[in-house]
């Protein structure tokens, strides 16, 4: 997870060491996503693509991502479905609904939901 060294809590958007490269979206923001229909809160970033080469290679080809952006770990729905996704950022779209999620886990990271998007817990217990 992302971690704010001066408060120790975690925070986005933020600027990978390596690259310089700033994620678009931050902890706590609605995204949607453009190919497939799901909607979702991220709740944290790779600065760049983090999981299995095998993981990878399941995605079509012509819609597979590049590697070298960063990657967004989301609480995610579809329609009545709650579940936890891994999306690129080149592949999310800012989600201006302004609803929140239904998704049950929220709660276990974020406090509440405010001017459309989650604020953080100021503690997460382990």
């Amino acid at each position: 997870m992302i971690t704010d060294s001066v408060s120790g809590s975690v925070s986005g958007p933020f600027t990978s060491r390596d690259e310089g490269r700033a994620a678009r979206f931050g902890i706590g923001q609605l995204v949607r996503h453009v190919l497939f229909d799901f909607r979702g809160v991220v709740f944290d970033i790779d600065p760049e693509f983090a999981d299995t080469e095998e993981w990878l290679l399941a995605i079509p080809e012509a819609v597979r991502p590049e590697k070298d952006q960063p990657f967004y770990h989301l609480l995610a729905e579809n329609g009545d479905i709650c579940y936890v996704a891994y999306a690129s950022e080149g592949n999310l779209c800012a989600d201006d609904t302004g609803a929140p999620l239904r998704h049950p886990q929220t709660g276990l990271i974020f406090e509440r939901f405010e001017n459309g998007r989650y604020l953080l817990k100021s503690r997460l217990a382990n």
